[in-house]
């Protein structure tokens, strides 16, 4: 299909006028400026909507703001890919910002792929820094790097957050789950990362692109663990059981400690013995977090108890 945009810039926001203007000045500042800002407010009840139509009137790039009923981040961003204008999508949180050339060398990077192998790439995805420029997790291996983001977990074990773009159209392919849950309100986006990583592959580049602010009470990032959090948990970690137990071999710890905490978070949710293997399809995925058990059991204890 045909893209007004190169890019769309997502934010997704609930409640959050006091750190949108962060966002804002940072978009203000790019360097490169074909693009979109999409806001999808999920149910904001403060002025929100207020603030965004002022920008709107005053704004060197188009601003759309679309709001919704509460319904969570993934439902968020699946009506985020489906409103897109741009070709390449970039979620930008509603407390962090964008470093000022950052769409520029994303689109730099993705350029950079040859023409006859970048139906194969959905992405490019650089590192992040946080308020006071200090990295936040691994630089990849190579400045340059293809591969895709099941590699970089299970072979590369790069920790931290990274930042990119996906292309819209493969976004379209992979909505965001819900998990198997009444009115879920969290999932993790990486399941749509892994799935999208089982067809595609990403250019990673150790060029910073975000700027991660941690320390100014913003609720956007995980930090409470209530039973709505953990099935969304226990969800990504009983698809990693699922689809990617074959890395047991190169990463065993990794893979056991998925199978710990997917009969961690269901207990706290919940979910007894029988229902936790029922949910997972794979016999090796039943086996490894049967195995998992008595430890998933004394980490909800332990760790998760009179948290929610």
């Amino acid at each position: 299909m045909g893209y007004r945009y190169t890019f769309t810039v997502f934010t997704p926001s609930f409640n959050r006028a006091k750190t949108l203007p962060r966002v804002y000045e940072s978009l203000k500042a790019q360097s490169f400026r074909d693009f979109e800002w999409l806001i999808v407010d999920d149910g904001s009840t403060d002025n929100t909507r207020t603030i965004v139509e002022t920008w709107q009137a005053e704004s060197p790039f188009p601003i759309r703001y679309v709001y919704q009923e509460n319904q969570g981040k993934p439902e968020a961003s699946n009506r985020a890919t489906q409103e897109a204008q741009g070709e390449l999508l970039l979620p930008l949180d509603s407390d962090d910002a964008a470093v000022p050339e950052a769409l520029e060398r994303l689109k730099f990077h993705w350029d950079a792929i040859p023409a006859d192998r970048r139906d194969t790439f959905s992405a490019v995805s650089g590192l992040c820094k946080d308020q006071n420029g200090k990295l936040v997790g691994d630089k990849f291996p190579q400045d340059v790097m293809d591969s895709d983001s099941i590699e970089l977990a299970f072979k590369y074990t790069i920790r931290g957050d990274k930042w990119g773009f996906q292309r819209t159209d493969v976004l379209k392919q992979f909505p965001f789950p819900s998990p198997p849950v009444r009115n879920p309100r969290f999932n993790c986006e990486s399941v749509v990362y892994l799935r999208v990583s089982q067809k595609y592959k990403t250019r990673f580049v150790n060029e910073v692109f975000k700027v991660y602010f941690i320390d100014d009470g913003a609720d956007d990032h995980l930090s409470i663990l209530d039973p709505v959090t953990m099935s969304g948990l226990a969800y990504f970690h009983g698809f990693v059981l699922d689809e990617l137990n074959g890395w047991v071999f190169r990463s065993p710890w990794k893979i056991f400690r998925s199978a710990i905490n997917y009969s961690r978070y269901s207990f706290g949710m919940g979910r007894g013995v029988v229902g936790q293997l029922t949910e997972l399809r794979s016999p090796a995925a039943k086996l490894l977090a049967l195995t998992a058990l008595p430890l998933g059991y004394a980490a909800s204890i332990i760790k998760d108890k009179n948290r929610a």
